[in-house]
C-alpha cells in the first residue's frame, strides 16, 4: 500500500449543506474518490448489519415476547424500523455530505455539544461495547461444541473473547490489507451460515414442523416487549453505515436510497426466514434454555456434521469483530476534524500505514466491557444509547425543515417518517427505564459523563499555558511510543 493510499480520511467541506460537493483536489490523495457503485453500497450494508445479531438475539426477542408468533413480528417491526431509519438517513445523507453521518448531521442542526455527547456515546459506548458483544459470541460459539450439555464457563469465554480482540487488533495495527481480507473472508462464511440455516428451515416447514408457530405465552407487558426490540434492533444496528461514507459513493441521490432499500429487504428477509428455522425444530423453552440456538439447532439436525455451523458462526462473529475496528477510525476523524477528539487518534503509524491509535483504543474499550459477560445486558446498554442518538439524528429532517426550509434537498421525504420513528425511539428508550432500570441507568449515567468532558477540554478555550503544553507532551509522548504521524500532511508535531 502506498502512502497516498492510507489517506483514507476525508477533507473537512466548506461548502454550505445541500450544495454540490466540490470535485477532488488535485492531490487526489488527500481525498476519497466516488468509486463505490450501487452494488457495492448494498455489500457495505448488508456486511455492517450481519454479524453476531441474528445468532444472539433470538433468545432475547423471545424472552421479552413469550411467544413465537410475537417474536417474528418483533422481527418483523424492527426491519420496518430500520428501513423508515435509513429512509430518512437518505434526505440527511444528501443534503448534507460531510464525513461523520449522524455526528455530522447533529453538529449543523444543534451544534457541538449535542454533536460531541453523540461522538461520546459513540466512541465510548455502542463500538467498543458491540465489539465486545460480538467477542462474547465467538467465544460461546467456538466452545459450546465442547460443553453440549451445559454453557461453557464464563472465565473462558471472557479469556477467548479478549483474545479475539487482542488478535485482531494486532492484526489491523499491523497491515490493512489483512484486515480487509479478513473481512472479506468472513463475510462469504456469515452468508453461507445462514444460507444453510435458511434453507434447512424451508425443509422442515414442507414437512410440517410448524407445532410452535403460536401466540401462546405471548407477553402482555408493554414494557417487556419493548425491551424485546433493543434484541432485534441490535441485530439490524449498521444501516446508517454507509451514510458515512457518502463522499465515495457515486450518484449518492439515485444510489444512497436504492441500496437502502435493497439491503434492509434482504437483511429482514435473511433474519425473519433465519428465525423461522430455529423455531422449526426448537421449541421456546429450548431457545431460552440456549446460548448458542445455531449450535443447538445444527446439533438436533445435522448429526455428524453439527460442528459445520458453530464453525460458520464463530468466523461470522470473527469478521465482525474486525469489521467494528477497521471502520471505528472514520468516527475518531470526523470528530478531530471539529476539534473534539484527541488529535493522536487521527494519526497513522508510519512504517505498517494503519491508525493504530484509533484500533488501540477501540480495542482497550471493549476490553473493560469484558467484565461483564452478561450479553443481554451489554445490549441494553448499547440499544439505549444507539437508539436515542439516531433517534436526535432523526429528528434533524423536521427540525431542518422548519428552520432551513431553503436547503438543497435531492431527496425529500414525507414527515410522517421521521415522526413515526421518532415516537418508536421514544417507546423503545423510555419504557424500558420502567423494565430494565439498571441497565437504562447506567447507560444514561454513562452518556452524562461526556457533559464534564466536553466542557473542560472543548467548551474551555483559554486553557493555562501548562495544561496546553502537558497536552501537547502528551500527545508527543504517544507520537514517539507508537511511531505515528497526522495522516493529512505526512507531518509530526516538533
Amino acid at each position: 500500500m502506498t502512502k497516498k493510499e492510507t489517506k483514507y480520511e476525508e477533507v473537512a467541506q466548506d461548502e454550505q449543506p445541500g450544495n454540490e460537493v466540490p470535485g477532488p483536489p488535485a492531490d487526489d490523495g488527500v481525498r476519497l474518490q466516488a468509486k463505490m457503485s450501487l452494488l457495492n453500497g448494498v455489500t457495505v450494508i448488508v456486511g455492517s448489519i450481519i454479524g453476531s445479531g441474528i445468532f444472539v438475539s433470538p433468545t432475547g426477542v423471545l424472552v421479552g415476547t413469550g411467544s413465537v408468533n410475537l417474536a417474528l413480528i418483533v422481527w418483523v417491526l424492527s426491519g420496518l424500523f430500520s428501513m423508515v431509519g435509513a429512509y430518512c438517513y437518505a434526505e440527511l445523507g444528501t443534503m448534507i455530505r460531510k464525513t461523520g453521518a449522524d455526528y455530522a448531521y447533529i453538529m449543523i442542526t444543534f451544534g457541538p455539544f449535542l454533536a460531541f455527547i453523540r461522538l461520546w456515546v459513540e466512541c465510548l459506548i455502542v463500538r467498543p461495547c458491540s465489539q465486545a458483544i460480538v467477542a462474547l459470541t465467538f467465544a460461546v460459539y467456538i466452545l459450546k461444541p465442547l460443553y453440549p450439555e451445559c454453557n461453557p464457563p464464563d472465565e473462558s469465554v471472557r479469556m477467548l473473547a479478549t483474545c479475539c480482540i487482542c488478535l485482531l487488533a494486532f492484526i489491523n495495527c499491523w497491515d490493512v490489507k489483512w484486515s480487509t481480507f479478513v473481512q472479506d473472508f468472513f463475510t462469504y462464511a456469515k452468508l453461507l451460515a445462514l444460507a444453510i440455516i435458511i434453507g434447512t428451515g424451508f425443509y422442515q416447514l414442507a414437512t410440517g414442523h410448524t407445532e410452535y408457530f403460536t401466540f401462546e405465552n405471548s407477553e402482555t407487558d408493554i414494557t417487556k416487549i419493548a425491551l424485546s426490540f433493543y434484541s432485534g434492533l441490535f441485530a439490524y444496528n449498521g444501516w446508517n453505515y454507509l451514510n458515512f461514507i457518502i463522499e465515495e459513493l457515486k450518484d449518492p441521490v439515485r444510489n444512497l436510497p436504492l441500496a437502502i432499500y435493497i439491503s434492509v429487504t434482504v437483511v429482514t428477509f435473511v433474519y425473519v426466514f433465519a428465525n423461522v428455522a430455529f423455531y422449526t425444530t426448537l421449541s421456546p423453552a429450548e431457545v431460552l434454555a440456549s446460548e448458542a440456538v445455531a449450535v443447538t439447532f445444527a446439533n438436533k439436525l445435522y448429526g455428524a456434521f453439527a460442528w459445520t455451523i458453530p464453525v460458520f458462526v464463530a468466523m461470522s462473529t470473527f469478521g465482525a469483530v474486525n469489521g467494528i475496528l477497521l471502520t471505528s477510525s472514520r468516527l475518531f476523524y470526523a470528530g478531530a476534524m471539529e476539534g473534539q477528539m484527541p488529535e493522536i487518534l487521527t494519526m497513522i503509524q508510519v512504517s505498517r500505514m494503519t491508525p493504530t491509535p484509533a484500533v488501540l483504543v477501540i480495542a482497550l474499550l471493549s476490553l473493560l466491557y469484558l467484565t461483564s459477560s452478561n450479553i443481554f445486558a451489554l445490549i441494553n446498554y448499547v440499544g439505549f444509547a444507539t437508539w436515542l442518538s439516531i433517534g436526535l439524528a432523526v429528528f434533524c429532517v423536521p427540525y431542518l425543515r422548519w428552520k432551513q426550509p431553503t436547503l438543497d434537498r435531492p431527496i425529500r421525504v414525507s414527515l410522517i417518517f421521521p415522526i413515526i420513528y421518532i415516537l418508536g425511539t421514544l417507546f423503545i428508550t423510555i419504557v424500558p427505564m420502567i423494565a430494565s432500570p439498571v441497565e437504562t441507568g447506567v447507560g444514561v449515567l454513562i452518556i452524562f459523563t461526556g457533559v464534564p468532558v466536553y466542557f473542560l477540554f472543548i467548551a474551555w478555550k483559554n486553557k493555562p499555558r501548562a495544561i496546553a503544553k502537558t497536552i501537547d507532551a502528551v500527545t508527543v509522548l504517544l507520537q514517539k511510543l507508537l511511531v505515528v504521524v497526522r495522516a493529512d500532511d505526512g507531518k509530526s508535531k516538533p
